[in-house]
Formats: C-alpha cells, structure tokens, sequence
C-alpha cells in the first residue's frame, strides 16, 4: 500500500515535493495555501482533496527567470505557478483549484496594450529580462507584450516531460495562458476545469506545444483568448523542432472564448495528426480554427474533427492564412502571388464533419489561402450552419488584414481547394468563391 504523505500550513510545498518524490504520495487536504512559485519533480503523485487551493502570490519580483518557452520563443520568462519541468511520472489528481490571481497581472499588462506605459521594458525587473533576452527585438510575437519584456508567468506548465497525467484539477484566473504544455511525449488531461474572466488578456486555455501524444478529455474552460490551441514555435529558429503531433481532443466544453479548438498562429514546426471529437463550443468567437499567415512556416496536416455542436459563434469554422495579429508588416498580406520560401505556411488535408452550428452571429465558414500556395484538399461534410436573424454590425469573422470586407454570411472561400458535401447553410448561395 503507497504512504501517504499529509501536507499541512506552513510547510514548504517545494521541500514536501523534493523530500516525497518516488516515495510518497503527498495528500493536499482542504484549505487554502498561500504560495509563491512550485516546482514538481519527477515520480510525483499528488493528491488534492475537494477545496484544496494552491493561492499563488502576485509579487512579480516572486517569479524567478527561468528558461521556457514564451508565445512560441525559448527564451527566459517567469517562473509558472505550477511548475513540471524536465519531469517523468507525475500523476496529480482530485479535484483542487489553482488559483493564480490574475488581476494584477491582466492590469499591468492592459497598461501596456492601452498605450499607458511605454512599449520597452521600464521597470527593474523588465530589463532584467531584456538583458537574459537580449535579441528580444528581434523576437516575434503576439499579444502578450514581448516588447515590454513583462513575461507573465503561465498558472501551469509542463516542460520537456514524459508520462504525465493531470486529472480533475481546477484552474482559474491565471496572470497569462493557464495550462501550457512544452516539448513533452504522452500526456493526459482529463476532467480539467479552467475559469478565467473573457475579458483577461491572453488567457488562453490549454496551450499544446511541439508535443507528441497529447489527450485532452471531458474539459470544460471558460476564457480570454483561445481554448484549446496547438502550437509549435515561432520565428525560424524553431522550424526545426519537435512538431506537434497525435493530437487527440474529445468530449470536452469551450464557453466564451476566441476559438474553441485552434491551431496556431504559432506553426514554425507544423502540426500532423489531430483529432477532435464531440465537442460543444458554446458563445466562442470561432469554434474550429487555424490561423497563420506568411514568415510563420510550418505544415499543417491530417487533420480530423468530427460531431462538434456550436450555439451562438460568430463564425464556426475558420482557416486563415492572412492572421494580422502581432505583425505589422502589410507586405505579407498581399492577394499578390509572393515567392514561395521556406516560411510560407502549409495547410492540407483537413477533415471537418459533422458540425452543427446554430445561432451563427457572422458567417458560417471562411477559408482563405496564399495565392501562391493555396489551402489543398480542405472537406467539409455532413454539417449544418444556422444563421441568426439578428445582423449584427461591426463583427470581425476572423482576424484577417488584406482581405475585402463582406457582408457575405455563407461559406466564403477565397484560394482554396475545399470540398463540400452534404452541408446546408440557411443562407443563398451556401458558398462562395472569391478570386482577386
């Protein structure tokens, strides 16, 4: 019979972690824990029991540099919360909250993205990281605040690890993505729970990077950015690293967020074999997905999604090419044909069925390609699109820059091989294709 280690207040998490590692299973009772920064080590079983919360503190100066992976860039960022790193065998379970107390965070950070603070690093602890970073300039990024070198710390990561199972926690309001897996082989996540207010900058649910076997089953997250996103890197640096594949997403639930399972913008390395199935996306902005555009690389293949079920989307299906996040150079949004190079994106062989989507507040589908390497071999099948009565103005379909505004609500399809069979869109045409 496996000893059971009692954790209890005032003791060092960090130290009952190291101490019971491969001996032990450490038992979390109820209570709520006041606590800086944890870092699990290998052979780790922990156990939370219901109303057991992990509060972490929100002293930014807490979070020490560490070197990571930020917005798709290894680089040295914050310390996570809750920290797997370099780890093999780790079960945590039971149903136990992390709770981040994102609020700080989120407004320092909106300071930044609302002009209030300058776009460099100002504070001590900002050009401490400009100086561990320093090629941050020349590094690419998204919404997070790279420029700033305020390099939030994610609730949950796990790093270059193998055989991990996380099962039953909760994960709320966390100061930056909120479940972030890196460079890891064969992990599951299951009955997840994640919270984080829709208006909290850049936290995105679970974040799946350069992985290899990854499950995410019977989830259920409400949040700022993205759900459920698979990643690989950014920049050209990472074009030759792990890709993300044998992927596997089922029966969870995504409310209120951008998109409810995605693939990107981060694609340096590609993405293969992915499957999600009986899904509900439920008020999300997008329900299936993928974003990129030309200088972010990567193949993008065989992927399957099949009986997902949306209410209320803004746009259900999206495959986009001409992503405008995070790049202000408009020469890569040109519906000119460019030379195909080394960066140019890739998306083939995309299987989409059975999606049933009702409520649709913008357009049913978008698919738009490169002119000079356009969307190949993209099916979609076996679906229903219901468009809403209510036209609502000023929505954005996708975060697209070159592409014509439309009032268009179908399926629009601008330089892409897409298939359609057996789709019905309470819309005349059901599809149009666009050539410029």
């Amino acid at each position: 019979m496996t000893e059971i280690y009692r954790f209890s207040v005032g003791e060092d998490l960090n130290k009952v972690f190291r101490d019971n590692a491969r001996k032990k299973t450490v038992f979390i009772p109820s209570g709520r824990y006041c606590t800086g920064p944890v870092k699990v080590p290998s052979g780790s079983h922990i156990i939370f029991e219901e109303g057991a919360v992990l509060d972490f503190i929100t002293d930014f100066g807490a979070f020490p540099p560490v070197q990571t992976r930020w917005e798709g860039v290894d680089c040295w960022a914050m310390h996570p919360c809750f920290f797997i790193d370099h780890a093999e065998d780790v079960v945590i379970e039971g149903h136990g909250r992390l709770e981040g107390n994102g609020q700080r965070w989120w407004n320092y950070a909106l300071e930044w993205k609302k002009g209030l603070r300058p776009n460099c690093p100002t504070t001590d602890i900002e050009k401490k990281f400009a100086a561990l970073n320093p090629d941050y300039t020349k590094q690419p990024g998204g919404g997070g605040g790279r420029p700033t070198q305020f390099l939030r710390p994610p609730l949950l990561q796990i790093l270059e690890s193998n055989n991990i199972i996380i099962d039953g926690l909760s994960l709320v309001n966390s100061p930056f993505w909120t479940f972030h897996t890196v460079s890891s082989r064969n992990i599951e996540i299951r009955n997840v729970f994640i919270d984080n207010p829709s208006d909290s900058p850049n936290t995105d649910g679970i974040d799946i990077e350069s992985c290899v076997g990854v499950k995410v089953i019977g989830c259920d997250l409400n949040v700022g950015d993205d759900g459920i996103a698979v990643k690989c890197g950014s920049g050209k640096e990472m074009m030759n690293r792990q890709r993300s594949e044998h992927i596997e997403v089922s029966g969870c639930t995504v409310r209120s967020s951008h998109g409810g399972f995605v693939i990107g913008s981060e694609t340096a390395s590609g993405v293969a074999h992915v499957n999600v199935k009986d899904c509900f996306f439920l008020g999300t902005d997008r329900g299936i997905r993928i974003k990129t555009r030309r200088d972010r690389g990567g193949v993008i293949e065989d992927i399957h999604v099949s009986n997902i079920h949306m209410e209320g989307l803004i746009c259900p299906v999206s495959i986009n090419e001409y992503y405008r996040c995070g790049q202000n150079d408009q020469s890569l949004y040109s519906l000119k044909k460019l030379p195909i190079t080394e960066v140019t994106p890739v998306i083939k062989d995309v299987f989409i069925k059975g999606i049933h989507a009702t409520g649709c507040r913008g357009g049913a589908a978008l698919f738009v390609g490169l002119p000079e390497l356009p969307l190949s071999n993209i099916n979609l099948s076996d679906s229903s699109f219901e468009m809403s009565d209510k036209i609502e103005k000023g929505l954005e379909i996708e975060m697209c820059a070159g592409i014509p505004a439309s009032d268009y609500r179908g399926i629009r399809i601008i330089n892409a091989d897409v298939h359609i069979n057996n789709v019905k869109v309470n819309v005349e045409p059901d599809h149009v294709v666009e050539s410029y």
